[in-house]
């Protein structure tokens, strides 16, 4: 969609295909966060940042995983990509000034400015397009309907100084929308990743750039090693589109074909655990890529994320924020901790997976254990504090199922098959690193990023508490994903390129489909859509000049 809007401002015919009946994709069910180092919202709030700084860090973050040349491009383009858009497009965001980067110790890293976060869009603007919006996960707003960016839902999960009354306000801002409420119980405001969406589509109507829906990509088209289009099947009727100068792929990964994660991912590996909507990126572009000798790279790696399934829904959620929380640990079967739980997302499932082939196969899945205590003041995936939603409103076919309870720690390792005896002692050890603020097995709570979702109240480690009070919880916690990170390898002009290095020309990959700029590192919030957004930019760019 980014793309399509920066080649129309050039002048230029461009279609975009969907394969589903929803536009939107994973990015509409996001945190709609970019990583953009140097951005212009961050220096005008006196922020300090430069290129060499970021590329110092990436380096660092990345290793040699990656070729300098695409780094340097990503960061070069990423500030003037998100000026064009801001000057140009319905697109707004704001700088998350204080959240870390997610390595604060390596060299280059920043405790807040490069993280991006959309303003609140008015949906009432998209019009009947507004019905075929992919709707946000349900993780994503305040009581399931209510639009809020991530500062604020920061702010309330931190509990930081008047996280009450701003609660209050949004919920009244809600309630007030009479005019509104009586077409949709959900918010006219779309926030995060649906923000972003939405006011991508609103852009394409301005310029009248066509969004075809329920149209299958099934393959590229070729001409002496040269890319002159695609075929599509639309409404059941098979179509080939030809292309004057290129074709954009911006698919997705390949997280909902199980056939492929078998072949690439860690094992054990199901698709039932990505948190991406089912059936949608399922590597058709990755795989016309190779079909026309395209290099790929990171094939083992996605974005992992543990995730929590929910009976009765499509996908399961991802677990975020909440690991930061005090007073609940994620321990293995044997009952005993592996991870920093405040890590950061990739890093913790690739510490399950590690932990996984150390202990034979009992850290996937993990468990997630909390107190009443914990159950009473913080959410846990779709379980909301008992505050708000005590034990008596749950859902019924949810006990023993999405959540497990017992008056005591054994019972609650019998009940879910976890080492009795090593859960207590784990409980009994986190409880002692509590009363001082100091874990001295993985360092939880040790950094900036750490603390970013820990509660502002808790002393002395706002990640840390005892678990003492009964009855406790235990909640499964599966190796998912927000996307694959492998793909077709680009260029630092975002054209997919064969193994000798060489571009195809007329073909360019961006986003998911596309091997990350990162590596296998995760550098902050907005580390998938920030450079997603960039080599839209790169690649709209490149293949304008090929005019």
């Amino acid at each position: 969609m980014a793309s399509a809007v920066f080649l129309a401002d050039q002048g230029l015919r461009v279609l975009i295909v969907e394969k589903s009946d929803k536009y939107g994709g994973t990015s509409a069910i996001s945190g709609g966060g970019i990583w953009i180092p140097n951005n212009h919202y961050f220096a005008r709030k006196g922020g300090k940042d430069s290129a060499e700084l970021a590329l110092t860090y990436l380096q660092a973050a990345a290793g040699d995983q990656v070729d300098e040349g695409r780094l340097r491009a990503y960061l070069d383009n990423a500030p003037k990509m998100i000026e064009t858009l801001t000057r140009t497009s319905r697109v707004r965001y704001a700088v998350a000034d204080k959240y870390p980067d997610y390595y604060p110790h390596l060299p280059g890293a920043l405790p807040g400015g490069r993280t991006l976060d959309p303003e609140l869009f008015d949906t009432s603007e998209l019009g009947e397009e507004l019905n075929h919006l992919r709707k946000p996960s349900p993780t994503t707003l305040l009581m399931g309907r209510i639009a809020w960016t991530a500062r604020d839902a920061h702010k309330a999960m931190a509990r930081g100084f008047g996280w009450q009354l701003l609660i209050l306000r949004l919920m009244l801002r809600y309630k007030l929308d009479f005019k509104w409420r009586r077409k949709s119980q959900y918010d006219r405001r779309a926030a995060l990743g649906s923000s972003l969406v939405a006011a991508l589509r609103r852009s394409l109507m301005d310029r009248d750039v066509p969004l075809w829906l329920n149209t299958d990509f099934s393959g590229v088209l070729s001409d002496n090693g040269r890319i002159t289009g695609v075929s599509v099947v639309r409404d059941g009727q098979p179509l080939t589109l030809r292309a004057r100068l290129g074709v954009i792929l911006g698919s997705g990964g390949f997280e909902q074909n199980q056939a492929l994660r078998e072949q690439y991912l860690p094992q054990p590996t199901r698709m039932a655990w990505s948190a991406t909507p089912p059936g949608n990126n399922t590597g058709a572009a990755l795989q016309a890529g190779i079909a026309q000798g395209a290099a790929t790279a990171l094939m083992d790696w996605a974005w992992w994320a543990p995730t929590i399934a929910v009976p009765g829904e499509d996908k399961p959620r991802g677990i975020f924020a909440e690991r930061a929380f005090p007073g609940a640990i994620v321990v293995n079967g044997n009952g005993q901790r592996f991870v920093n739980e405040a890590a950061p997302y990739l890093e913790f499932v690739d510490a399950m997976y590690r932990d996984n082939q150390v202990t034979g196969g009992n850290s996937v899945p993990a468990w997630v254990i909390f107190d009443g205590q914990f159950r009473q003041h913080y959410a846990m995936g779709p379980l909301m504090p008992a505050q708000v939603m005590p034990d008596s409103r749950l859902r019924k076919e949810w006990r023993n199922t999405l959540y497990f309870k017992a008056e005591t720690l054994a019972e609650l390792a019998q009940l879910i098959g976890v080492d009795g005896d090593g859960l207590e002692n784990t409980v009994a050890k986190v409880n002692d690193y509590a009363r001082d603020g100091i874990d001295p097995d993985f360092g939880r709570g040790g950094n900036v990023f750490d603390r970013y979702y820990g509660d502002s109240t808790v002393k002395p480690n706002p990640c840390l508490a005892p678990l003492r009070k009964g009855p406790f919880y235990a909640m499964r916690m599966d190796a998912g994903d927000i996307g694959t990170k492998g793909g077709l390898l680009t260029n630092a002009d975002a054209q997919v390129v064969r193994e000798d290095g060489q571009p195809i020309e007329g073909l360019y990959a961006i986003g998911n489909c596309s091997a990350s700029v990162m590596g296998t590192s995760y550098p902050g919030a907005g580390g998938t859509l920030g450079p997603a957004l960039t080599f839209a930019f790169v690649a709209a760019n490149h293949l304008a000049s090929q005019r």
